[in-house]
């Protein structure tokens, strides 16, 4: 004999979720799953393969915000970051294009050699287009790498492309080396 729960809604107290018997295989939740035979194929192809009715479209359309005005705005949001990128894109390009260039510019450090305590004679190949000015940063070290001399020279515009260059640094203190820093085309 089966006795019915008794429910304690009734006696004023509220029922805690622990207290429905709502455990896969029970009853009630297997009622409340199940969708007879019949029900599924009333409902018309449209259940059976997982989309959704056009009223429930319509229904999840208004609960989201989605509308005509939604969709223009993403379409249009879509076209501005394309734009935007394109335009980045063609600074870009023009920027580091093949407008600018290095004329050439290549340097090898040949050697040094220590005059004194301070001085130091760094001598260096460049090679530029012919016809091109050049400026380099030459720089003597010390024996804890830490810059004792530095001096800027100008190399004049000239027909020959390689060019070797001697540069004398002053030095604060004995230099151990003496090397091309960097060289630009001003």
């Amino acid at each position: 004999m089966h006795v019915p729960h008794r429910s304690r809604v009734a006696h004023g107290e509220r029922e805690l979720p622990w207290d429905q018997d709502n455990h896969p295989g029970s009853p009630e939740l297997s009622d409340q799953h199940h969708t007879p035979a019949g029900a599924a194929a009333a409902a018309g192809p449209a259940a059976l393969d997982g989309r959704a009715a056009p009223d429930t479209k319509a229904a999840l359309d208004a609960r989201y915000g989605r509308n005509a005005d939604t969709r223009r705005r993403g379409k249009l949001l879509a076209v501005v970051i394309a734009v935007a990128i394109a335009v980045v894109f063609a600074v870009w390009v023009i920027w580091a294009g093949p407008g600018q260039t290095d004329h050439g510019l290549d340097t090898d450090d040949v050697g040094y050699e220590v005059v004194s305590d301070h001085s130091v004679v760094v001598h260096t190949q460049v090679a530029v287009d012919p016809g091109t000015t050049v400026e380099c940063a030459v720089q003597a070290l010390d024996k804890s790498y830490t810059i004792v001399g530095w001096r800027v020279v100008t190399l004049p515009a000239d027909e020959q492309r390689s060019r070797s260059v001697s540069t004398p640094v002053n030095t604060t203190t004995r230099a151990v080396t003496g090397l091309i820093h960097s060289c630009w085309v001003p």
